[in-house]
């Protein structure tokens, strides 16, 4: 079946082609097939929501998009028809109980079964052929370690997958595969963009300490979002070729259970497709380079960032 969808996608991009229609189905498109990859980062994705405010205030037009982690998920929202403002209230109310519940197991502390719940009332759509934006999921297989991208079918169990943080949620099944979160695979999913057809891939890389040098972890989790933070950095080659451009909001000091700081994390995001939209407005109007840029954060405000 998968086959068989991508055969039908092909032929349909194929359509496109001569007709001259963008892949959300508007006809005479020049600018450039835009594809936004969201990168992983639990509460600290919150800040995708403000990327996405800035971009969809410009008329900066997205035809794809991939997510891994809280990248997927709020991919998934955005995709399926949640508005900005709606992710912003949702960004506001949202806690680590809405996705989890404690238990215990050698694979994990918590099972992300509450997500079905969450996602079931959030989402406008099911599946993935209902999307108003095409959208890759990521997951990683976690016996070979191979990367796992979901374009096609139900929703729901591919954004759990994704989000299975490895050490503090149990791992999702998917088809016989125990599946766990995608930023083992694809820390910004860049790759799976090129793959769907995005002509120039804007990544977003929530690049940040998990825990402050000085005072230490606080848990066990804070060790393992910090290897997490580690393995991120020394593997970023593969996706950052992928991308023409990257946004890094400055996320630095949040934890990974930041979600009392969505307004914070939600300014970040926005200041630093702000100081971007320049460079992107420019790109989108050029033929794809290979030349990489980044583009870091200004600090929002001294304020906003969390007390230690």
């Amino acid at each position: 079946m998968k086959s068989l969808g991508k055969i039908i996608r092909s032929v349909q991009a194929f359509g496109r082609g001569l007709s001259g229609q963008s892949p959300n189905g508007e006809a005479g498109q020049t600018t450039p097939h835009l594809g936004v990859a969201l990168g992983g980062g639990f509460a600290r994705g919150i800040a995708h929501v403000g990327v996405l405010k800035v971009l969809e205030a410009e008329n900066i037009p997205i035809s794809f998009i991939a997510g891994t982690s809280v990248g997927a998920l709020i991919g998934a929202a955005y995709c399926s028809g949640v508005s900005v403002e709606e992710l912003e209230q949702i960004a506001t109310r949202v806690r680590f109980k809405h996705f989890a519940r404690w238990t215990l197991s050698r694979y994990g502390f918590a099972s992300n079964q509450r997500m079905i719940g969450f996602l079931n009332s959030t989402l406008k759509v099911k599946t993935f052929e209902e999307l108003h934006i095409p959208l890759a999921v990521t997951a990683t297989d976690f016996s070979t370690g191979d990367g796992v991208v979901f374009n096609s079918g139900p929703l729901v169990d591919p954004v759990r997958a994704s989000c299975a943080y490895p050490g503090m949620f149990l791992p999702v099944k998917i088809r016989g595969r125990l599946l766990v979160d995608g930023m083992l695979a694809h820390a910004v999913p860049t790759v799976p963009l090129r793959e769907m057809g995005a002509d120039r891939v804007l990544a977003i890389h929530l690049k940040g300490k998990w825990t402050n040098g000085e005072a230490g972890p606080r848990h066990l989790f804070d060790v393992i979002g910090q290897c997490f933070a580690i393995a991120q950095e020394m593997n970023c080659g593969v996706w950052k070729q992928a991308a023409d451009l990257v946004i890094e909001p400055n996320v630095n000091g949040y934890k990974y259970d930041a979600f009392d700081n969505a307004i914070e994390l939600m300014r970040a995001g926005e200041a630093a497709t702000r100081a971007a939209l320049s460079e992107i407005k420019k790109w989108l109007q050029q033929e794809p380079s290979t030349k990489l840029k980044t583009v870091k954060s200004p600090l929002v405000q001294p304020a906003a960032m969390p007390a230690d």
